[in-house]
């Protein structure tokens, strides 16, 4: 009998668009840019199932939920790719290569992939605990379901450590002991002209500057004029 620890309570810790099973399972689904039937997802084995659009936020809360279950020991990253997030590969390349001293997750291609709410503890637990499965660009749910069973049957307990409980806050820094740790400056120059180039485009077909709108961060409702499934800006007549 393999080890099995007692998650957070309670677990997810944090909410989203998932769906979660037995908290024993090893097995997390991270789908990427795809809506998989999560049910069939969790009957076959897994613990936690559900989409990850960004590679910022969205990131931050799927480690939250790793890390306060030490019984999840893989990750299977699949569906379609997040045009312009290109989150799947942001999540392996997280994985196995953290991020730089300006919180940039390295070799990560997408278009703001910065991490502002995990510290190197956090990080390290989860580089430790989880590892990366890529079933990119697939909606095979035969192929995917197969793939949970055979990563159940090669459970290799919990890791013996306490659920680990992450704050996330989406306002552009982190609370810590030792007071709020800012946003990346790079991240901020990123973001700043990002505002900046969006613009609608009137019924004659001119520009018309309007007032900078914030990025797209996973769960929120306040991005118009963003397609959030895309990763591409709209611009409305």
């Amino acid at each position: 009998m393999v080890l099995k620890k007692k998650p957070s309570e309670p677990w997810p810790l944090i909410t989203g668009e998932y769906e979660a099973g037995n908290p024993e399972n090893p097995v997390a689904i991270c789908t990427c840019g795809s809506h998989i039937k999560g049910s069939e997802l969790l009957a076959a084995g897994a613990a936690l199932a559900g989409p990850c659009k960004t590679e910022n936020i969205g990131i931050e809360k799927m480690v939250a939920n790793l890390v306060s279950n030490p019984n999840i020991r893989y990750l299977i990253v699949t569906g379609m790719e997040v045009k312009g997030h290109i989150t799947g590969q942001a999540v392996e390349s997280f994985l196995t290569s953290g991020i730089d001293k300006e919180g940039r997750i390295i070799g990560a291609k997408g278009a703001i992939p910065f991490i502002q709410n995990l510290n190197e503890e956090s990080i390290a637990r989860v580089k430790e605990q989880v590892q990366p499965i890529m079933m990119m660009d697939t909606e095979d749910m035969g192929a995917i379901k197969a793939k949970i069973a055979e990563l159940v049957s090669k459970d290799p307990g919990a890791l013996d450590v306490e659920p680990m409980r992450i704050e996330i806050k989406e306002g552009g820094e982190e609370e810590e002991e030792t007071g709020p740790r800012p946003m990346a400056a790079e991240a901020v120059d990123i973001r700043d002209r990002m505002r900046l180039m969006d613009a609608a485009v009137t019924n004659n077909g001119l520009p018309q500057q309007v007032p900078g709108r914030r990025l797209c961060r996973q769960d929120r409702g306040h991005c118009p004029g963003h397609d959030c499934r895309s990763g591409l800006l709209r611009h409305n007549p």
